[in-house]
């Protein structure tokens, strides 16, 4: 088993910066690709960014230029800076991790982005 404990999650205004961590514990030999998903009120859950363990990355479009995810390996660590924040990047943010056949989830932090 994998857990997984988001922080950093708030408020700010549009344009201004917020930094998302999620440490991960347990068995996280087994982790190879983390990554952050999101999912604002009435609709689905989408990805957002994701990292593999060698540091691969992969964005959604609508975050792409804005939003810089990372790794600390040492520290079982993922990291999601986002920059230039708009209100539409408002949800709750949940730090995911693959490991084998399992699929792990975060309990969620908010995020929300005043105009």
């Amino acid at each position: 088993q994998v857990q997984l404990v988001e922080s950093g999650g708030g408020l700010v205004q549009a344009g201004g910066s917020l930094r998302l961590s999620c440490a991960a514990s347990g068995s996280i030999f087994s982790i190879n690709t983390m990554g952050w998903y999101r999912q604002a009120p009435g609709k689905q859950r989408e990805g957002v960014a994701s990292i593999t363990r060698g540091g691969s990355t992969n964005y959604a479009d609508s975050v792409k230029g804005r939003f810089t995810i990372s790794r600390d390996n040492a520290k079982n660590t993922v990291y999601l800076q986002m920059n230039s924040l708009k209100p539409e990047d408002t949800a709750v943010y949940y730090c995911a991790a693959n490991g084998g056949p399992n699929h792990y989830w975060g309990q969620g932090t908010q995020v929300t982005v005043s105009s």
